[in-house]
């Protein structure tokens, strides 16, 4: 069955916007079958279904991949963000290559700022861990004596960090800016840590 719904991904990454008909005859099984995958591969977010007209009558559903099914698939773009990334610092001042990180984030969180007016600290940190999370991090916070320490279990921007670790000042600028209160970090897996970790202290 893994088999068969590796065929019907494969076959969207080749041919987008695909009917039912069109996989079945590309994967070479029955319609039903399909639109039985097609359903758990929806519910799983690989794939997302669209009407489009085609003269009279009533839309018919097509399917694409969504950006998380295409991320199932090896692409060049960390090779090719890298490259970018490398050639950015030889052109640009390391200071300006800083504020270009820490730009993105404030941003990215300005997006989430009008949201977060009402909300206390451990509020704004569930709204923190959502961002971040469709971001591709995996974090969890936990309250101290210390203060409020936040672990980013996994990181989408571990392997450009290890040739790139200033792109560590987006997610830091991002925390500081969503929480409203200085970012430190305390521990990074690039050196060494087990994950990052944060830690902010509430005034």
């Amino acid at each position: 069955m893994e088999n068969t719904r590796n065929r019907i991904l494969q076959a969207l990454l080749r041919r987008p916007r695909s009917t039912i008909n069109n996989l079945a005859k590309a994967v070479g099984i029955n319609p039903i079958s399909v639109r039985h995958h097609l359903a758990n591969l929806q519910m799983e977010g690989l794939v997302q279904a669209e009407e489009e007209r085609h003269g009279v009558g009533r839309p018919r559903l097509v399917y694409s991949l969504t950006e998380e099914g295409m991320e199932r698939f090896p692409t060049r773009y960390l090779r090719l963000t890298t490259r970018l990334l490398a050639q950015m610092k030889e052109s640009m001042p390391e200071p300006m290559v800083t504020k270009l990180f820490s730009q993105v984030a404030e941003d990215l969180a300005a997006e989430y700022l009008e949201q977060l007016e009402d909300l206390n600290i451990e509020e704004r940190l569930e709204v923190l861990k959502e961002l971040l999370a469709s971001e591709g991090f995996t974090v969890e916070w936990e309250k101290t004596k210390e203060g409020y320490w936040i672990h980013e279990i996994t990181c989408p921007y571990y392997q450009i960090g290890q040739s790139h670790p200033e792109i560590c000042t987006l997610d830091q600028t991002l925390i500081s800016k969503m929480l409203a209160v200085p970012a430190s970090k305390v521990q990074c897996i690039l050196e060494g840590g087990p994950y990052c970790t944060y830690v902010v202290r509430p005034k």
